[in-house]
This record gives structure tokens, sequence and C-alpha cells, in this order.
């Protein structure tokens, strides 16, 4: 049955500095873990000779039977998927259908779809207000599109609300549930997949609102600045399965721990610009910031786990943020910076991390998103990078 949960925010203050201010390139700050990536991703332009192709979201595919033939499977917008190897090397591109525009993507193993398990990577496509399948070939180690011809929408109630843009956005899975969310809005919405033959189709369970509005200590009543009839949007999002519990980055907000099975929700962390005023043209007014935020400069984007860590990023100063997992107690903070393989990473929107013994990765991979690829020939570049996870000095 199809049912709306609305949340109300519980006045909670999280510690930290309340910093603000526009997002900025990478500044060490003091305890910040420098780190260089091992490998990168082809550049992509977002340009018509580039094919209009801007990297966003990555996720990791590990192969059952030879970790050698993994991928990383990637966003790149209306330039649709891009696949690569351990190497960064691009293995395979699908395009977007007519109108498309793919923003996240996540991979769900073991999915039952025409009488055997198979591993599939799910993607949200913007720009139709829709899910796609993508059947993962352990032979191949190649994509082929699974979806039923006519998805149904995710939110919108027609076509013309689907030109509206308040489209399926952030993704996360477990199993066969989808969590994604609409863009400029805080709902969420809760998906079941379902086989329909050799194909893939889903059904909408029910949605969850986060709050657009905050009580603040001091009694006044804050609300991130934004255009008309936009509200402060999720994106990255990740499930922890040990907890049954959902990771979800309002943006312009905070990072929230949502419990699955009761939809109560807690803080983590206030991103820096929590509760400072903003003047009309949505400058923020940070000689009146009244101290209730945390370290993340907005916006809050990719989320993703590691054995018992929970990452974030903070792409307003491109630096990231790890928690532990059972906890969600800050343990350390990090930036990627130029290296002898790869330049650094910033303004990274997606992250994905597995703990799997990887060829050249013998404890792990985590693949970022880097907004501003160098160098860049003068054109909007981005990639993705791919960091050993030794690097972080981490158990």
């Amino acid at each position: 049955m199809r049912r709306t949960l609305a949340l109300i925010l519980a006045a909670t203050t999280v510690a930290g500095a309340a910093l603000a201010g526009p997002a900025r390139a990478a500044v060490k700050q003091p305890g910040d873990k420098q780190i260089t990536a091992r490998a990168e991703t082809p550049a992509l332009f977002d340009d018509e000779a580039g094919g209009d192709a801007d990297a966003d979201d990555p996720a990791i595919w590990v192969h059952p039977g030879d970790r050698a033939r993994s991928l990383v499977i990637g966003t790149a917008k209306n330039g649709g998927l891009r696949v690569y190897d351990l190497a960064g090397r691009e293995v395979q591109a699908i395009a977007t259908p007519a109108g498309g525009r793919f923003n996240n993507v996540d991979v769900v193993t073991g999915f039952r779809l025409g009488g055997r398990r198979t591993d599939l990577a799910v993607v949200t496509d913007r720009g139709r207000d829709q899910l796609r399948f993508y059947r993962i070939d352990p032979a191949t180690s190649r994509l082929a599109d699974v979806t039923v011809a006519e998805p149904p929408l995710l939110f919108s109630a027609d076509q013309a609300e689907v030109e509206g843009q308040a489209t399926g956005y952030g993704l996360a899975m477990r199993g066969d549930l989808a969590v994604v969310s609409r863009r400029h809005t805080t709902r969420l919405g809760f998906f079941r997949l379902r086989a329909a033959g050799d194909q893939v189709t889903y059904v909408r369970r029910e949605t969850l609102d986060l709050p657009s509005s905050f009580r603040l200590p001091n009694g006044t009543t804050w609300r991130p600045c934004g255009d008309p009839g936009e509200d402060p949007q999720v994106e990255g999002m990740v499930i922890d399965e040990r907890a049954d519990v959902l990771y979800a980055s309002q943006e312009d907000v905070g990072l929230w721990r949502i419990d699955l099975r009761t939809k109560r929700r807690s803080m983590v962390e206030r991103v820096a610009e929590y509760g400072v005023p903003y003047s009309a043209d949505c400058t923020l007014d940070t000689g009146h910031d009244p101290g209730y935020g945390g370290r993340i400069h907005a916006d809050v984007e990719g989320a993703t786990l590691y054995q018992d860590y929970l990452l974030v990023s903070g792409q307003g100063d491109s630096r990231f943020f790890v928690y532990d997992r059972r906890t969600n107690r800050p343990l350390s903070t990090f930036t990627v910076v130029d290296g002898p393989a790869t330049d650094g990473v910033q303004h990274s929107d997606g992250a994905a991390a597995t703990s799997a013994r990887l060829p050249g990765y013998p404890r792990g991979l985590l693949v970022l998103h880097d907004g501003e690829n160098t160098p860049d020939g003068g054109r909007v570049s981005t990639d993705f990078k791919f960091v050993d996870w030794r690097s972080l000095g981490l158990r």
C-alpha cells in the first residue's frame, strides 16, 4: 500500500565549528590526511564535442569468480553509462534512451531474473523519471539493458510533469529494495524491483518526506536558500544492511541516519552553513552565523560504506569525512591531492567502496568522482579516481 510518512525535525545540536561560505578548492584543515589516487578514468567532457558527458556517481561490481575482471560503473549524465576495468580503462559505453539523463548508479547481486540469479547495475534516469536496469554478464563482464519496454514513472503523474524535472535523482539499493530521492524536493521513494520474464520493472511502496525548514535552538526557523518552489534535495545515499539503516545526504542541510523499519531519523552531522541566514540574493550572511553547523561545507554528497566505516564527501571544500559505522562517531578527515599518477579530487559528488581483495588493491578500493579533472584543456572535465584503501591509514 502506498503511503507518505512525514518527519518532524527534533532540535539537535551537532558539535563542530560553524564555517560558512561558497564552494572552494580543497584546503587542508588541521588533522586532514592528504592522500593520492592510484589510477583514474579517461576524462569526460561536458560539451557538444564530448557528447555532453559529465561524470557523477560510481558503483563497483566485484566479479564472482575472477576478481581481476571486476568493474567500476559510472554515470555520465547525458553521456549515459561508462564501464571501466580496474586500471581505469573504459571497456564499455552505454547511451541513454531518448530524453534520458543518468544520475546515480548502484549494484544489486543475486537478483532472480529469468529463472536464475544475476547481478544488476541499477540507474536513476533523471531525464525520464525512471529506473533502468543492466544485467552484468560474468562470462563477458559486459552490461546489457534488461529494463521493461515501458517502465513506470517514479514520481511524476504524467509526461508533462516529467518535463519539470522534479524526477528520480539519488539511489541506494538493498536486494530488491530501491530507495530513490526526488530532485528539487525532500522526498524519498521506496520501490520494489520485480522480474517480468527476462526483464525488470518496479513498483512504488511508500514515500518519506524529510524536513525543508528547521527550528533552531535560538527559537528561530531556518531553511536553506534556493530557487522558488525548490526544497533542499537528497542525492548521496547508502544502505547499511547490517543495521537496516539508510544514510541520506540532504545537500544543503546535513547527513541523515534513517531506520528503515521505523523511519525514525537522526542527524549524523549538519553542514557548516546550517542556521546561517541568507540575504535576498541567497548570499550567506556569515557575520550572523549562530554556530549550529558542523564541519561539512555544503553540499554534503557521496556516501559509502567500508567494513566498519561510513564515508561522506563534502563538496564545498573538497574534503572527505570518515565515521564509525556503528556509533557514527567522527574518526578522521582526508583530501585527495595531486600525486604521481593522477591529479587530486575536487568538489566530489559520488563515492563507492569495496573491501574485496582486488588486484592492486589488496585491502579494497575506493572510487571517487572528481568534479574538476585536470588538465582540462579549457573544457569542463570530470572523471573518477581510484584510491587504494590502505592510503587512508585505517585498519
